[in-house]
């Protein structure tokens, strides 16, 4: 059975008064490697239509290589609740979009805490996890608490002189829920795998969260 793996991407496109949006190589790169391995791909995000991609992560990217990923962003579907059955795995890519409209959708939610809750691998990159914060089991723990994970650090926020304009700092919240979290220096690839939890700290780790989700799901 081919693997079914769902990636649900942002639509927020501003923070203060820049443009943000999708990080393009945290997306695109994992996505080449899912298809590489021949996983059925399937794109969401939380509102649904166009996708916004930061211009910071499209400044001098061949795009040719990510010509299918960048075509399927051009009209998304919209999220739905009913999305946590029908697929193997879920992938959060990031981009500073995720911080916003990520913990406010009530169906993103939903499909990470019954993906955690029946065993699925679930993936994140930087600001993705963001994606894993309002997740519960079903007594309302946090799903990260007692989880080995990294994200974006506070000291790579502080390095982006954005700290003031995100809702909150996401290595701060993961602590807060009770995660084990680690890291390695800034801008460095470093991702872990904790069952079937793959997280990664920034756009440098996006192939790596991608390895390892693959490695999870190909022991499934």
């Amino acid at each position: 059975m081919t693997k079914r793996i769902l990636i649900v991407v942002t639509n927020h496109q501003n923070i203060g008064t820049n443009k943000t949006g999708l990080w393009l190589e945290e997306y695109a790169v994992p996505f080449n490697e899912f298809r590489q391995s021949g996983y059925d791909i399937t794109v969401k995000s939380i509102q649904g239509g166009k996708i916004p991609l930061d211009p910071n992560s499209i400044e001098g990217v061949d795009q040719e290589e990510y010509k299918e990923a960048l075509s399927i962003l051009e009209d998304t579907a919209k999220l739905s609740s009913e999305d946590a059955v029908s697929y193997d795995a879920i992938f959060l890519p990031g981009g500073h979009g995720t911080v916003f409209d990520f913990p406010k959708s009530e169906e993103l939610k939903e499909v990470v805490s019954q993906m955690a809750q029946t065993n699925k691998v679930i993936g994140s990159v930087c600001h993705g996890p963001a994606g894993l914060t309002t997740a519960t089991l079903k007594d309302g723990t946090p799903i990260v608490k007692g989880k080995t994970v990294t994200a974006f650090t506070d000291e790579e926020e502080e390095e982006m002189q954005l700290t003031k304009e995100v809702p909150f700092l996401l290595e701060t919240k993961l602590r807060e829920l009770g995660a084990e979290f680690q890291r390695a220096g800034k801008w460095e690839d470093f991702a872990v795998t904790d069952g079937n939890l793959v997280t990664g700290q920034n756009p440098q780790s996006s192939r790596s969260v991608a390895i390892r989700m693959i490695e999870v799901l190909n022991k499934q």
